[in-house]
Protein backbone atom coordinates (compact mmCIF):
# COMPACT_ATOMS: atom_id res chain seq x y z
CA UNK A 1 0.00 0.00 0.00
CA UNK A 2 1.29 3.38 -0.90
CA UNK A 3 1.74 5.60 1.75
CA UNK A 4 -0.64 8.54 1.57
CA UNK A 5 0.63 12.33 1.76
CA UNK A 6 -0.25 15.46 0.33
CA UNK A 7 3.22 15.98 -1.43
CA UNK A 8 1.46 13.95 -4.25
CA UNK A 9 -1.51 15.19 -6.74
CA UNK A 10 -4.56 13.82 -6.39
CA UNK A 11 -5.43 14.18 -9.89
CA UNK A 12 -2.97 13.09 -12.90
CA UNK A 13 -4.64 14.13 -16.82
CA UNK A 14 -1.89 13.23 -19.42
CA UNK A 15 -2.69 13.53 -23.44
CA UNK A 16 -6.37 13.30 -23.17
CA UNK A 17 -8.21 13.37 -26.00
CA UNK A 18 -11.84 13.26 -27.96
CA UNK A 19 -12.47 13.34 -31.37
CA UNK A 20 -16.32 13.22 -32.95
CA UNK A 21 -15.41 12.00 -36.18
CA UNK A 22 -13.32 14.55 -37.99
CA UNK A 23 -14.09 17.31 -35.31
CA UNK A 24 -12.03 18.21 -32.16
CA UNK A 25 -13.77 18.11 -28.58
CA UNK A 26 -10.58 18.46 -26.90
CA UNK A 27 -6.98 17.57 -28.06
CA UNK A 28 -3.86 16.35 -26.11
CA UNK A 29 -5.07 17.96 -22.66
CA UNK A 30 -2.38 17.47 -19.96
CA UNK A 31 -2.09 18.90 -16.09
CA UNK A 32 -2.06 17.78 -13.10
CA UNK A 33 -4.42 18.79 -10.17
CA UNK A 34 -3.02 19.05 -6.24
CA UNK A 35 -5.11 18.40 -3.09
CA UNK A 36 -7.10 21.09 -2.01
CA UNK A 37 -6.12 23.12 -5.20
CA UNK A 38 -9.30 24.76 -7.56
CA UNK A 39 -8.74 24.85 -10.95
CA UNK A 40 -11.38 26.82 -13.53
CA UNK A 41 -11.49 25.94 -17.15
CA UNK A 42 -12.53 28.71 -19.11
CA UNK A 43 -12.92 29.80 -22.98
CA UNK A 44 -15.55 30.92 -25.03
CA UNK A 45 -18.69 28.26 -26.08
CA UNK A 46 -17.62 25.54 -28.30
CA UNK A 47 -13.63 25.93 -26.76
CA UNK A 48 -14.04 22.05 -25.59
CA UNK A 49 -14.38 22.84 -21.55
CA UNK A 50 -17.60 20.46 -21.60
CA UNK A 51 -16.03 17.65 -23.75
CA UNK A 52 -12.91 18.03 -21.02
CA UNK A 53 -15.26 17.79 -17.97
CA UNK A 54 -16.90 15.09 -18.76
CA UNK A 55 -14.01 13.62 -20.19
CA UNK A 56 -12.04 13.78 -16.78
CA UNK A 57 -15.27 13.19 -14.96
CA UNK A 58 -15.48 9.43 -16.19
CA UNK A 59 -18.89 10.94 -17.91
CA UNK A 60 -17.31 10.52 -21.92
CA UNK A 61 -15.03 7.72 -22.86
CA UNK A 62 -11.58 9.65 -24.19
CA UNK A 63 -10.48 8.56 -27.90
CA UNK A 64 -6.92 8.64 -26.22
CA UNK A 65 -4.86 9.60 -22.92
CA UNK A 66 -5.32 8.80 -19.86
CA UNK A 67 -6.85 10.15 -16.06
CA UNK A 68 -5.45 8.62 -12.88
CA UNK A 69 -6.84 9.71 -9.50
CA UNK A 70 -5.05 8.53 -6.16
CA UNK A 71 -7.24 7.07 -3.78
CA UNK A 72 -7.76 7.13 -0.23
CA UNK A 73 -5.40 4.39 0.31
CA UNK A 74 -2.55 6.26 -1.67
CA UNK A 75 -2.53 3.78 -4.54
CA UNK A 76 -3.18 5.82 -8.14
CA UNK A 77 -6.10 4.05 -10.19
CA UNK A 78 -6.45 4.73 -13.64
CA UNK A 79 -10.20 6.05 -14.26
CA UNK A 80 -11.38 4.69 -17.52
CA UNK A 81 -8.99 1.10 -16.15
CA UNK A 82 -11.98 0.62 -13.28
CA UNK A 83 -15.12 -1.28 -13.84
CA UNK A 84 -18.37 0.66 -14.22
CA UNK A 85 -19.02 -0.56 -10.05
CA UNK A 86 -16.11 1.18 -8.97
CA UNK A 87 -16.47 4.04 -11.18
CA UNK A 88 -19.97 4.86 -9.87
CA UNK A 89 -19.18 4.09 -6.24
CA UNK A 90 -16.00 6.65 -6.54
CA UNK A 91 -18.50 9.29 -8.06
CA UNK A 92 -21.04 9.00 -5.09
CA UNK A 93 -18.31 8.85 -2.10
CA UNK A 94 -14.39 10.71 -2.90
CA UNK A 95 -16.30 12.64 -6.11
CA UNK A 96 -18.68 15.20 -6.65
CA UNK A 97 -20.59 16.64 -9.32
CA UNK A 98 -22.23 20.09 -9.18
CA UNK A 99 -24.74 20.61 -12.64
CA UNK A 100 -25.30 23.87 -14.17
CA UNK A 101 -29.25 22.86 -14.31
CA UNK A 102 -29.75 21.49 -10.15
CA UNK A 103 -32.49 19.03 -12.07
CA UNK A 104 -29.46 17.09 -13.64
CA UNK A 105 -28.07 16.52 -10.08
CA UNK A 106 -31.02 16.25 -7.83
CA UNK A 107 -34.40 13.67 -7.49
CA UNK A 108 -36.72 15.98 -8.35
CA UNK A 109 -39.72 13.95 -6.83
CA UNK A 110 -38.46 13.04 -3.50
CA UNK A 111 -37.75 15.58 -0.67
CA UNK A 112 -34.61 17.55 0.21
CA UNK A 113 -33.38 15.25 2.75
CA UNK A 114 -33.94 12.02 0.93
CA UNK A 115 -31.49 13.70 -1.91
CA UNK A 116 -28.78 14.62 0.74
CA UNK A 117 -29.45 11.08 2.22
CA UNK A 118 -29.27 9.07 -0.50
CA UNK A 119 -25.40 9.95 -0.91
CA UNK A 120 -25.13 8.89 3.27
CA UNK A 121 -26.40 5.38 2.48
CA UNK A 122 -24.32 4.94 -0.74
CA UNK A 123 -21.78 4.69 1.89
CA UNK A 124 -23.39 2.25 4.47
CA UNK A 125 -25.16 4.21 6.67
CA UNK A 126 -28.71 3.19 7.83
CA UNK A 127 -29.80 4.64 10.19
CA UNK A 128 -32.42 7.00 9.60
CA UNK A 129 -32.72 9.41 13.08
CA UNK A 130 -28.30 9.43 11.81
CA UNK A 131 -29.35 10.44 8.07
CA UNK A 132 -32.49 12.62 9.22
CA UNK A 133 -30.13 14.38 11.63
CA UNK A 134 -27.23 15.19 9.13
CA UNK A 135 -29.30 16.11 6.05
CA UNK A 136 -30.68 18.83 8.29
CA UNK A 137 -27.27 20.14 9.37
CA UNK A 138 -26.61 20.36 6.18
CA UNK A 139 -29.43 21.86 5.01
CA UNK A 140 -28.36 24.82 7.53
CA UNK A 141 -24.56 24.56 5.91
CA UNK A 142 -26.42 25.62 2.37
CA UNK A 143 -28.77 28.35 3.96
CA UNK A 144 -31.95 26.35 3.86
CA UNK A 145 -34.23 26.20 6.44
CA UNK A 146 -34.88 22.97 8.56
CA UNK A 147 -38.60 23.35 7.99
CA UNK A 148 -37.67 22.68 4.21
CA UNK A 149 -36.07 19.24 4.91
CA UNK A 150 -39.63 17.33 3.44
CA UNK A 151 -40.33 19.63 0.52
CA UNK A 152 -39.38 18.23 -2.74
CA UNK A 153 -36.70 20.44 -4.88
CA UNK A 154 -39.30 21.13 -7.15
CA UNK A 155 -40.40 23.54 -4.51
CA UNK A 156 -38.12 25.42 -4.54
CA UNK A 157 -36.17 28.28 -5.89
CA UNK A 158 -32.86 27.78 -8.87
CA UNK A 159 -31.05 28.92 -5.92
CA UNK A 160 -31.87 26.69 -3.21
CA UNK A 161 -31.89 23.83 -5.78
CA UNK A 162 -28.55 24.52 -6.48
CA UNK A 163 -27.43 24.97 -2.79
CA UNK A 164 -29.60 21.45 -2.01
CA UNK A 165 -27.03 20.20 -4.82
CA UNK A 166 -24.19 20.89 -3.11
CA UNK A 167 -25.30 19.84 -0.05
CA UNK A 168 -25.95 16.51 -1.77
CA UNK A 169 -22.77 16.13 -3.00
CA UNK A 170 -20.45 17.05 0.19
CA UNK A 171 -22.37 15.39 2.96
CA UNK A 172 -20.13 12.22 1.90
CA UNK A 173 -16.95 14.58 2.65
CA UNK A 174 -15.44 14.01 -0.79
CA UNK A 175 -12.03 15.37 -1.30
CA UNK A 176 -12.51 16.16 -5.44
CA UNK A 177 -15.13 18.10 -6.92
CA UNK A 178 -16.48 18.79 -10.66
CA UNK A 179 -18.94 22.16 -11.35
CA UNK A 180 -19.92 22.94 -14.56
CA UNK A 181 -21.09 26.32 -14.68
CA UNK A 182 -22.10 26.29 -10.87
CA UNK A 183 -23.88 29.96 -10.84
CA UNK A 184 -24.83 30.10 -14.53
CA UNK A 185 -28.53 30.93 -15.01
CA UNK A 186 -28.70 32.33 -11.35
CA UNK A 187 -29.66 35.80 -10.92
CA UNK A 188 -26.88 38.33 -10.34
CA UNK A 189 -27.62 38.57 -6.53
CA UNK A 190 -28.09 34.86 -6.17
CA UNK A 191 -24.86 34.01 -7.65
CA UNK A 192 -23.15 36.47 -5.21
CA UNK A 193 -24.55 34.38 -2.42
CA UNK A 194 -23.77 31.60 -3.94
CA UNK A 195 -19.91 32.08 -4.85
CA UNK A 196 -19.24 33.35 -1.24
CA UNK A 197 -21.06 29.70 -0.21
CA UNK A 198 -18.99 27.94 -2.53
CA UNK A 199 -15.70 29.61 -1.76
CA UNK A 200 -16.42 29.14 1.68
CA UNK A 201 -16.96 25.41 2.09
CA UNK A 202 -14.26 24.57 -0.53
CA UNK A 203 -12.00 26.21 1.81
CA UNK A 204 -13.29 25.03 5.11
CA UNK A 205 -13.33 21.43 3.43
CA UNK A 206 -9.83 21.46 1.96
CA UNK A 207 -11.75 20.55 -1.80
CA UNK A 208 -9.93 19.96 -4.59
CA UNK A 209 -11.75 20.83 -7.35
CA UNK A 210 -12.29 21.61 -11.17
CA UNK A 211 -14.76 24.42 -12.34
CA UNK A 212 -15.61 24.87 -15.68
CA UNK A 213 -17.15 28.16 -16.55
CA UNK A 214 -17.21 30.87 -18.99
CA UNK A 215 -17.53 33.99 -16.31
CA UNK A 216 -13.59 35.29 -15.55
CA UNK A 217 -14.88 36.46 -12.64
CA UNK A 218 -16.19 33.30 -11.33
CA UNK A 219 -13.01 32.23 -12.13
CA UNK A 220 -11.12 34.78 -10.10
CA UNK A 221 -13.21 34.09 -7.29
CA UNK A 222 -12.79 30.53 -6.45
CA UNK A 223 -9.90 29.18 -8.50
CA UNK A 224 -6.17 28.95 -7.76
CA UNK A 225 -5.25 28.35 -11.26
CA UNK A 226 -6.99 28.37 -14.73
CA UNK A 227 -6.70 26.55 -17.99
CA UNK A 228 -7.67 28.52 -20.79
CA UNK A 229 -9.45 26.16 -23.44
CA UNK A 230 -9.65 27.17 -27.23
CA UNK A 231 -10.44 24.74 -30.11
CA UNK A 232 -10.48 21.84 -27.62
CA UNK A 233 -6.72 22.76 -27.05
CA UNK A 234 -4.73 24.58 -23.64
CA UNK A 235 -3.44 27.46 -25.33
CA UNK A 236 -2.42 28.82 -21.54
CA UNK A 237 -1.87 27.74 -17.65
CA UNK A 238 -0.94 29.15 -14.92
CA UNK A 239 -1.93 31.03 -11.03
CA UNK A 240 -5.76 32.93 -11.83
CA UNK A 241 -4.62 35.86 -11.02
CA UNK A 242 -1.47 36.00 -13.72
CA UNK A 243 -3.21 34.73 -16.45
CA UNK A 244 -6.11 37.37 -15.82
CA UNK A 245 -3.45 40.08 -14.91
CA UNK A 246 -1.13 39.26 -17.61
CA UNK A 247 -2.39 37.20 -20.15
CA UNK A 248 0.16 35.65 -22.29
CA UNK A 249 -1.23 33.95 -24.96
CA UNK A 250 -2.91 36.41 -27.94
CA UNK A 251 -6.66 34.59 -27.18
CA UNK A 252 -6.04 35.08 -23.51
CA UNK A 253 -5.46 38.64 -24.06
CA UNK A 254 -8.82 38.93 -26.15
CA UNK A 255 -11.12 37.10 -24.11
CA UNK A 256 -9.61 38.93 -21.43
CA UNK A 257 -10.43 42.71 -22.88
CA UNK A 258 -13.47 41.57 -24.39
CA UNK A 259 -14.64 41.40 -20.77
CA UNK A 260 -13.01 44.33 -19.49
CA UNK A 261 -15.03 46.31 -22.07
CA UNK A 262 -18.30 45.15 -21.91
Amino acid sequence: MSEVTDEEPLLRVHGLSKFYGNRVGCQDVSFELWPGEVLAVVGESGSGKTTLLNGLSARLMPTSGSVSYRMRDGAWREVYRMSEAERRLLMRTDWGFVHQNPADGLRMTVSAGANVGERLMAVGERHYGNIRATATDWLGRVEIAADRLDDAPRAFSGGMRQRLQIARNLVTAPRFMFMDEPTGGLDVSVQARLLDLLRGLVREMGLAAIVVTHDLAVARLLSDRMVVMKDGRMVETGLTDRVLDDPHAPYTQLLVSSILQV
